[in-house]
């Protein structure tokens, strides 16, 4: 509780730690005939950008506006600075 205050970090590091344990598990039951490559952490997170990018081509959002845009990209890095 004490962390989160300072730092402001959400559900999102409790879902990566999930997918940890998760990949963990899955690994060593892993039949490694079947699956040479170990599982990752965002295999187990189906929400995430790295699926969703490998599902689906990405596409840059570009708008007209130069201070739009340069608001967009600061509030998708630093959301908790967001205005």
């Amino acid at each position: 509780m004490a962390s989160y205050q300072l730092d402001r970090r959400g559900s999102h590091y409790d879902d990566l730690r999930a997918g940890t344990i998760a990949s963990m598990l899955a690994n060593i039951n892993r039949d490694v005939k079947v699956r040479k490559e170990s599982f990752g952490p965002l295999d187990f997170m189906t929400w995430n950008e790295h699926v969703q990018q490998v599902t689906e081509e990405a596409k840059p959002v570009l708008l007209d506006d130069p201070d739009a845009q340069s608001n967009l990209l600061l509030s998708m890095m630093f959301p908790s600075k967001a205005n």
